[in-house]
């Protein structure tokens, strides 16, 4: 069983072409079968994305997984669905009802209005998020980190290294009484902290125009330090 998240890296990038088809080559290969998770689904720019199962020999090996969380913005309500073969299916709702039996059902029939909206609608959350991402991205750049590209999600994640940082816990807890701006260390997504690039930094761009721009002002107070 391969575990993708999909369709960006934990630095926010898109999988191209291919990384896809070496994901799906490995996999039918050694007749693996490969959850997807693509809760970022629509929330990708400069590059679509792509499923997984759409590629030959993974149609019936592909397991999607999505959410309402991040598109419609209600991460309390935890709400999903999943896509497989129907075997697939029958396996993972066998599993669903004796681990948690059914969760927020009210909430499943707004997000089911939700996923009936018209396509324009998803196209503009992408568009908006783009827009967000381009206000902060040049001020984490006049700060002095050295930015990674984000093509999805509304995360972007910036190595502090360059301002002489290496360990970016620490620095995110000082990181409000430098400047105002809260952020997330990278070392806390990891079982071990010291097992990835300890001076990574996560920052969220899913604010208002002129929250970010703010904060751009702000983190530019890093650069002068």
């Amino acid at each position: 069983l391969l575990l993708i998240n999909s369709p960006h890296n934990p630095t926010g990038m898109v999988l191209n072409a291919a990384e896809r088809e070496a994901i799906a080559r490995v996999a039918v290969e050694h007749d693996l079968l490969v959850a997807c998770d693509e809760v970022y689904e629509h929330l990708t720019f400069d590059e679509p994305h792509v499923p997984l199962a759409t590629l030959p020999g993974m149609t019936g090996r592909t397991i999607q997984i999505s959410s309402a969380a991040k598109t419609f913005s209600v991460t309390g309500w935890k709400v999903g669905w999943v896509c497989a073969s129907r075997e697939l299916v029958d396996a993972i709702t066998t599993t669903k009802q004796f681990l948690t039996y059914v969760n927020a059902g009210p909430f499943q029939y707004a997000v089911a209005a939700g996923l009936d909206l018209p396509d324009d609608r998803f196209a503009r959350l992408a568009a908006d998020l783009r827009a967000q991402r381009d206000i902060l991205i040049p001020g984490l750049d006049a700060a002095g980190f050295a930015v990674h590209p984000s093509h999805g999600s509304y995360f972007v994640v910036a190595d502090a290294a360059p301002l002489g940082v290496t360990d970016g816990l620490e620095f995110c807890r000082r990181l409000p009484e430098l400047c105002g701006v809260v952020a997330v260390p990278n070392q806390v997504f990891y079982a071990d902290p010291d097992a990835g690039v300890t001076s990574l930094i996560r920052f969220g761009f899913c604010k208002r125009p002129e929250v970010l721009t703010e904060a751009a002002d702000r983190l530019t107070r890093l650069a002068n330090r």
